[in-house]
């Protein structure tokens, strides 16, 4: 059975400052053609051009927090928008002083957007359903940095079962109870016998999902919200020569990163949000490949996909 798609862009991975290979923090997740835009550095819709990523089909952009290099590029991507013409409304997610920061923006340079943004205020108490539909959740959670700062965590729904329909005639079961068959009820079929869902039902494939651990210190507080899940990007703007300096300006390492993908039982590591001072990048693999094997580097261009 074939999948709906599940696939990560990486729009930019340098931390405060950008170098000359890598754009601050961007992110652009499509699940089942639903198109997010996670965080928004400068730069980010000349990377999404650059990568022929769909502009227009961004309904949801998530902001994790209002450090510069997460959202600088936000005001100049809405009026791209605009002066492309755009008229359906947009959804941010984001602490809610970015609003007044917008307004102050355009209110300054005249600019009247042609469509609506509707805001939801995040918050950092706990886990927070921001958006569902009828394939997905998404959920805020909070994070430890020197300013209010959150996660994301997308999660696809469990799928319907599927149905065997050669043991549709083979058990006389009326085609008016597929439904049920599918939300996993067992039924009585033509000649009033109880039939058991496991019989002409097939286990659905499982759910997938993406957790996106923005700026924070080493905190295992976010265990609980990211256990398990197919693919976790965390923040290893340094490596653990500078441990110091990382706890000073609430930021990780590439060892910090591994450690939590391994208490938290991820499947695959991505290592992003790198300091401008590294140029070898694959020293963040080496420290982090020893502890937990499976990860990579997320830098600018890269797609990963779940199948």
């Amino acid at each position: 059975m074939k999948r709906q798609k599940f696939e990560l862009l990486i729009l930019g991975s340098s931390s405060a400052s950008p170098t000359s290979e890598r754009n601050p923090s961007a992110q652009f997740l499509n699940i089942a053609e639903r198109y997010f835009l996670i965080d928004c550095g400068e730069a980010t819709q000349i990377q999404i051009r650059k990568n022929k990523a769909k502009l227009q089909a961004i309904d949801h952009i998530f902001i994790s927090h209002l450090h510069g290099d997460h959202f600088f590029g936000l005001p100049g991507l809405l009026s791209s928008m605009h002066l492309l013409g755009r008229k359906n409304r947009i959804n941010i997610y984001a602490p809610e002083k970015l609003k007044t920061i917008l307004n102050l923006i355009f209110e300054a340079s005249d600019t009247y957007l042609n469509f609506e943004i509707i805001w939801h205020f995040t918050t950092n108490d706990k886990l927070n359903l921001l958006f569902e539909d009828d394939k997905i959740f998404v959920y805020s959670f909070p994070l430890k940095h020197r300013i209010f700062c959150t996660g994301f965590l997308f999660k696809e729904k469990e799928l319907p079962r599927n149905i065997d329909k050669y043991k549709l005639d083979k058990y006389k079961i009326s085609i008016a109870d597929i439904h049920k068959l599918k939300n996993g009820h067992d039924v009585v079929n033509e000649n009033g016998e109880l039939i058991k869902n496991n019989l002409v039902t097939i286990n659905p494939l499982p759910p997938r999902s993406y957790a996106y651990c923005s700026d924070t210190i080493y905190t295992e507080t976010i265990l609980e919200y990211i256990k398990n899940v197919n693919l976790l990007y965390h923040e290893s703007t340094f490596l653990d020569d500078k441990i110091d300096r990382a706890k000073k300006t609430f930021h990780s390492t590439a060892k910090n990163a591994a450690q939590i993908a391994k208490l938290a039982n991820v499947e695959k590591l991505l290592l992003g949000h790198f300091s401008a001072r590294y140029g070898n990048l694959n020293l963040f693999i080496e420290e982090a490949s020893s502890i937990f094997n499976n990860c990579e580097l997320a830098t600018d261009g890269k797609v990963f996909s779940l199948s």
